[in-house]
């Protein structure tokens, strides 16, 4: 069984697919039944009753206006989402700063179709979300693969002349990092955005694990930085993956020139209601947070007991390495004692999710057991 999707598949000659797109695979992780599924970076806990009830009697409520078009713009759930981001970081923001799509990849897809595009090119710093350049080479945007150190974090002076020297229109900063659970500071942010500002480019901070981390959001440079924008999700912290909202904090003149390649109602009425609720219970959906971190910090010293070594992580995700053989049969050695987790394409390393105390008992359990032989 191959973890990742097949790439290189054969297209029929009659289909007028572009040829920048003929050697590209779909994004995706495997979806496989009856194993305990740490690969997604889902969190493991569902929403609370009392939530569902609320979420159910809101969308009784809009059922009977179906057969209109939802708000084009969005403008409540644009609301509650500014004051949550106000509540987190102490900042002043209105609907106008904010916007919200069919999950954060939508928000990197309309940005890439807003700014990106032929003999226009985008950085971002590698290992990192393999979906930046999958959009990058899908909208027909130069994509450039600026580095990371050894230990998976930015130096900063040396992205900024790398950001000098390739004079891009996006920046792609992802903190926590993706796969590697690695955050940059506020200040090494900083130094990226003003880079940035110099060759007239966006830096496009990916936030999507920011409630995990104990650092300052980088909404908080918005104001004095305005080419800085923020993108998040609702989908891990909020644990409404299956719910699929994102959404994009930013200068106003940002979201204005998002409007012009957004789709015509994007958003289902279902979904700005289901999201509304969600946020009015911001606190309740959130309450297990604590818990993900300390089971993030359990199973990494689990990690390193066992004499492999778990990255420093502030997501709800540990990279690992220092095991011997390859990553796939490694990977594939977890299936078959039922533990689904990620090979990131990254040889010598894995990733795993965090889950509840019983699914992160049973990775350890089979880290045990592999350690063994």
């Amino acid at each position: 069984m191959s973890n990742e999707n097949d790439a290189g598949r054969t297209w029929p000659q009659w289909l007028p697919l572009r040829e920048n797109l003929r050697g590209s695979s779909p994004y995706g992780a495997p979806q496989i039944p009856h194993v305990i599924s740490l690969n997604t970076n889902e969190n493991p806990h569902p929403l609370p009753s009392e939530v569902r009830d609320r979420i159910m009697d809101r969308i009784a409520e809009i059922s009977t206006d179906l057969n209109r078009y939802p708000d084009r713009d969005a403008i409540q759930l644009r609301t509650k989402l500014a004051a949550y981001i106000n509540q987190l970081s102490h900042e002043r923001f209105d609907s106008r700063n904010i916007w919200a799509a069919n999950g954060s990849n939508e928000i990197l897809q309309t940005l890439f179709l807003a700014f990106g595009g032929s003999n226009r090119t985008a950085i971002g710093f590698t290992p990192s979300y393999s979906v930046h350049p999958m959009i990058a080479n899908i909208t027909g945007t130069s994509w450039i693969a600026g580095s990371r150190d050894s230990d998976f974090k930015i130096h900063s002076e040396g992205a900024a002349s790398g950001i000098r020297e390739v004079k891009p229109r996006l920046v792609f900063l992802t903190t926590p990092n993706n796969p590697s659970g690695t955050s940059t500071s506020i200040a090494d942010i900083e130094v990226l955005a003003r880079a940035s500002a110099e060759v007239g480019a966006l830096l496009v901070v990916d936030e999507a694990y920011g409630e995990f981390s104990s650092e300052d959001s980088a909404v908080t440079l918005i104001v004095r930085n305005p080419n800085v924008v923020v993108s998040r999700t609702m989908s891990k912290a909020f644990a409404f993956a299956g719910a699929r909202v994102g959404y994009l904090v930013a200068h106003p003149s940002v979201i204005d020139a998002m409007l012009v390649t957004r789709l015509p109602y994007h958003l289902s009425a279902l979904t700005q209601a289901a999201a509304e609720t969600a946020i009015e219970c911001a606190d309740l959906l959130q309450s297990g947070l604590d818990e993900i971190r300390e089971e993030r910090e359990r199973v990494s010293a689990a990690i390193n007991l066992n004499g492999w070594k778990a990255i420093p992580s502030s997501a709800n995700f540990i990279l690992f390495t220092g095991f011997s053989g390859v990553s796939q049969d490694l990977w594939q050695t977890f299936l078959d004692r039922g533990v689904l987790i990620r090979d990131i394409s990254l040889e010598g390393y894995l990733r795993v999710t965090v889950g509840t105390r019983n699914e992160n008992d049973a990775f350890i359990a089979a880290m045990h057991e592999i350690a063994s032989y």
